[in-house]
């Protein structure tokens, strides 16, 4: 078999993985908790659906692409919780040593592009980053809201810490950003958050 090809087929099955890493937000009916695969799927179709919504004019593949990847470093660094102080301290350092390992599965070039388009999102530097990382944001909030406040609730999450955790928000889109507060606002009056 080529060697581009054997590269390729074991980064694939190596983003497999993803499917086991699991999330601390609730799916839509608050059966199970989502895993990171189920998470980048839901943000790339919200990435089409929403494109109107970006704040800059986006190249909808790239962003698509962006937020397809973005989590896959969580096969090695584990899913950390938003609102986890200690695990965020530690969080870039484990994601950069997955990132070396995960993404050098491929062959060179891809393996330089798929880490270029993970290091752009981490930045929030461009259009794409801004409007996948607004995704990314968007989509907990929804859930949670979804399942009145499930996983908030399990957590004991204050409104002020996801209005925090958001505000940049409206750095990828005023809209989701207004739209966000308005789920925050409407969960704090059910109690769902503290």
């Amino acid at each position: 078999m080529e060697e581009r090809l054997k590269q390729q087929m074991e980064f694939l099955l190596e983003a497999d993985k993803s499917k086991l890493i699991g999330r601390q937000t609730y799916i839509h009916d608050a059966s199970r908790k989502e895993n990171d695969a189920e998470h980048a799927w839901h943000l790339a179709l919200m990435a089409y659906l929403l494109r109107e919504h970006a704040k800059e004019p986006i190249d909808v593949a790239k962003t698509m692409f962006m937020v397809l990847i973005h989590d896959l470093v969580e096969i090695d660094a584990g899913d950390t919780f938003a609102y986890d102080e200690a695990g965020n301290a530690t969080k870039r350092e484990r994601e950069m040593r997955a990132a070396d390992r995960i993404f050098h599965l491929l062959p060179e070039d891809q393996a330089q592009e798929m880490r270029d388009v993970w290091e752009e999102f981490e930045s929030k530097t461009t259009p794409e980053a801004r409007f996948a990382r607004t995704l990314d944001k968007l989509q907990p909030v929804m859930l949670n809201d979804a399942t009145d406040g499930l996983a908030w609730r399990e957590h004991g999450v204050y409104a002020e810490q996801v209005l925090r955790l958001n505000e940049k928000n409206k750095d990828g889109s005023e809209t989701l950003w207004e739209y966000v507060q308005m789920l925050i606002a409407r969960n704090a009056q059910k109690g769902n958050l503290k």
